[in-house]
């Protein structure tokens, strides 16, 4: 039986051996592999994170790209906020338990700072009904655990999940933590239980308005029904609050559905893991004369090629094509969807004007990248889409040459190959060691690959837009 005295014992996590491991060696060993796999990094100082809270076969490899971007990093106290599933009250309830016990070990609870919080309005409370069952922000527990190495924790639960109680919970966490560093988490799963079209329609609403960092714009969508999130007021909470101490990012970093685990399509679930942070300026690339119209041209051009080889279909001829694009270039096109990677093709030669090769790469990132499935025309109004256009290679004698953010990287090695565009390192915050590593796996090949005299390693930058 849990005990909800105050201050006098730790909380059980009693949904160890159910939603996620309950022996220790198991639990760590899942975890890990998740971080494995998350490829995320955020090139700037982090204030905020959005995880899913279902249980990990489900939801951990997405949450893993949240934790991923703090893994190592220090912080004073850790702020997890959830919804309340089981236990129905106003306002929001601050845990003043002395800390949770999960299978890696004990967290101890900032009992001062979870004071502060609740003395700061009559609607934050310790309501121990709130935490007794509630899984939204155990789960979140044994990631930080994970990932961070000191640090105290405040767990809240919101039982009403209006503006308002947005509102008055963010100030009283911006008030009370003054002077420490912090991470908030926001604990949240999307759609539930939607067939995989309509839970992606749902979800885009609340990944689009994350990415634009706008509380208003997804409080207003979930006001009117347009989106679903069981932690809407979380995540409303974490962008005020984050927003309030310096943030001016966000950033989606994963969606998936359990269909993207289970392979049932059906009813799914939706999961979204995000961040919010203080970016650092970066200038990525170097600028080769392209005007905005070029620019605006080039697009629409990626556009229609993409959109009429989803539908079976010859990409239309463009029109009055700037003379800027018919200039040589070697160029990537890039396609993202929901701030996720969907498909990224290129030619490294410029070998034709850049107008056709934008075609070509184009109509291949859609439907022929071995990473990922053929785009579909469900997908189409989702997909946006980045242009990367290449200067020449040069071979590179001396890893001091090159500069991360200006150049990319391109390894031969034997039948391998591998390439990593300039704004990779950037936005991943590679030293170049660390880029030079990336570009061998990339390569399918070991570390350590580029220091062999049989590689060859060259570099190129690009202008991205």
């Amino acid at each position: 039986m849990v005990n909800n005295c105050e201050g006098s014992d730790y909380r059980e996590s009693i949904h160890a051996g159910t939603w996620y491991p309950g022996e220790e060696h198991e639990l760590k060993k899942q975890i890990e592999s998740f971080l494995d796999k998350a490829r995320s990094k955020v090139h700037g100082e982090i204030y905020g994170l959005v995880s899913p809270h279902a249980g990990y076969t489900y939801s951990g490899p997405v949450a893993a790209f949240a934790y991923k971007t703090v893994e190592n990093k220090e912080f004073d106290d850790v702020i997890v906020i959830g919804p309340s599933h089981r236990h129905g009250f106003y306002g929001a309830s601050v845990d003043m338990m002395a800390g949770r016990q999960t299978p890696l070990g004990k967290i101890d609870y900032d009992l001062e700072l979870a004071k502060k919080i609740a003395a700061e309005d009559k609607n934050i409370v310790y309501e121990p009904a709130a935490h007794a069952a509630e899984h939204s922000v155990e789960i979140q527990m044994p990631f930080v655990q994970t990932v961070l190495k000191r640090f105290k924790t405040v767990e809240i639960v919101m039982g009403t999940q209006d503006y308002k109680t947005c509102e008055l919970l963010s100030k009283a966490i911006v008030k009370a933590t003054k002077g420490k560093r912090i991470l908030i988490i926001a604990s949240s799963d999307l759609s539930h239980f939607h067939p995989q079209k309509e839970a992606e329609e749902l979800d885009n609403l609340v990944v689009e308005a994350v990415a634009k960092y706008d509380p208003e714009l997804l409080h207003n969508r979930f006001k009117t029904d347009s989106c679903e999130a069981c932690g809407a007021g979380p995540i409303i909470t974490a962008m005020l609050v984050t927003r309030e101490m310096g943030a001016t990012k966000s950033k989606p970093l994963r969606y998936a559905t359990s269909g993207d685990i289970t392979g049932d399509h059906s009813q799914v679930v939706g999961y979204m893991a995000a961040a919010f942070y203080k970016e650092e300026e970066m200038e990525v690339g170097v600028e080769l004369g392209f005007g905005e119209q070029d620019k605006i041209k080039i697009k629409e051009i990626a556009r229609a090629s993409i959109e009429a080889a989803v539908r079976g279909e010859r990409p239309p001829a463009p029109k009055d094509i700037p003379k800027k694009l018919k200039e040589p270039y070697g160029i990537f096109v890039t396609i993202n969807k929901h701030g996720s990677l969907r498909g990224c093709i290129g030619r490294i030669i410029g070998d034709q004007p850049l107008y056709l090769s934008c075609q070509e790469m184009a109509r291949a990132a859609a439907l022929e990248d071995p990473r990922f499935p053929p785009v579909t025309q469900a997908e189409l109004s989702d997909l946006e889409i980045e242009i990367s256009v290449l200067t020449p290679l040069q071979k590179v004698k001396d890893k001091e040459e090159i500069v991360v953010g200006r150049d990319g990287l391109l390894i031969r090695k034997g039948m391998y190959s591998g390439l990593l565009l300039p704004q990779v390192a950037a936005e991943y915050g590679w030293n170049v060691d660390e880029f030079l590593v990336e570009t061998c796996h990339k390569a399918g090949l070991p570390s350590d690959a580029y220091k062999s005299k049989d590689a060859e390693v060259y570099r190129f930058s690009a202008e991205v837009f």
